[in-house]
């Protein structure tokens, strides 16, 4: 959207009705607004009335926001120069949010609590739909008993996660959620979409970033730049690098709960869920091949 004299970004939230969700978000960003940042975060519009969350009764009571925009490209997804000024930007993020008290309590649970983030996802129900799929996932059973597998295999670590250090993190870095300088693609300008903010494990942080480089072309180039760079910023302890490995299969965990929620509710169809189960099982697979790879590089920094 844009008149004469400036530009804005409309986002309409389709994944929820939570207005508590969005108001944690905008405390958050409200924050980190008064800080001198190397990089751009959004910054909401307030409308006439004051108000920076407005709902929408045609959209059948969802809501919507209004944000400054932000100069930036989206990276391409074979784009690898800006890893290191991510990695840097990321760590930067990470220390600055462990200061920051919104004054509210986060609305998302942290990763680990994946059970009960997913109430329609129970053990039982996850079974069965991973290991006795309903008709339209018949033919992707081998896919659903990996992700099963991924699944069983982090139960056993989740109440050992709580333990580690905590504070608020984005949740959801990646490419997708960020922009860089038109006129220099190795620099990140702007980290984007806080809506997934909350309290959680610090190492979650990198590791969901760890996770959503592999399979990249120069991956191992990506990721030894990624790391140079966050932790040239932050330095985590043995045990959270230890937890790395186990908190990239958790980020894949939750992607996959989180569509089938999704279509046991109804919200989707069940063409999503299938795009979602082979791209996530093709993940993991890649995930298997690549973990040894990526904590060597972890550990030699």
């Amino acid at each position: 959207m844009e008149n004469k004299t400036r530009r804005a970004v409309l986002r309409i939230y389709d994944t929820h009705k939570d207005k508590d969700k969005i108001l944690f978000e905008h405390a958050v960003l409200g924050q980190l607004a008064a800080l001198d940042l190397p990089f751009r975060v959004p910054a909401p519009v307030r409308a006439a009335d004051g108000n920076i969350v407005v709902e929408l009764p045609e959209k059948d009571g969802k809501f919507a926001c209004l944000f400054q925009y932000i100069e930036g490209d989206s990276p391409g997804d074979e784009e690898a120069g800006f890893f290191g000024s991510f990695g840097e930007a990321a760590g930067i993020l990470s220390a600055v949010l462990a200061e920051v008290n919104p004054g509210q309590v986060p609305v998302y649970r942290p990763y680990y609590e994946l059970r009960q983030s997913y109430p329609l996802c129970s053990p039982e129900a996850v079974r069965g739909i991973c290991l006795n799929p309903p008709q339209p996932f018949k033919d992707l059973e081998q896919e659903l008993a990996l992700l099963y597998e991924a699944y069983e295999h982090i139960a056993g670590s989740l109440e050992q996660l709580a333990g580690l250090p905590h504070q608020l993190v984005h949740g959801d870095l990646n490419g997708s959620n960020l922009l860089v300088h038109s006129s220099d693609r190795r620099q990140v300008a702007a980290l984007l979409d806080f809506e997934f903010c909350t309290r959680d494990v610090r190492a979650m942080e990198p590791a969901v970033i760890l996770s959503g480089l592999v399979g990249h072309a120069e991956e191992q180039a990506a990721v030894q730049e990624f790391w140079r760079g966050f932790s040239g910023v932050i330095r985590l302890s043995g045990a959270e690098i230890e937890a790395i490995p186990v908190l990239m299969l958790l980020r894949k965990a939750d992607v996959f709960l989180h569509f089938v929620s999704r279509y046991l509710e109804g919200t989707d169809e069940a063409d999503v869920l299938r795009e979602q189960t082979g791209l996530l099982a093709g993940d993991l697979r890649q995930l298997s091949a690549s973990t040894a790879q990526m904590m060597d590089i972890i550990c030699s920094e």
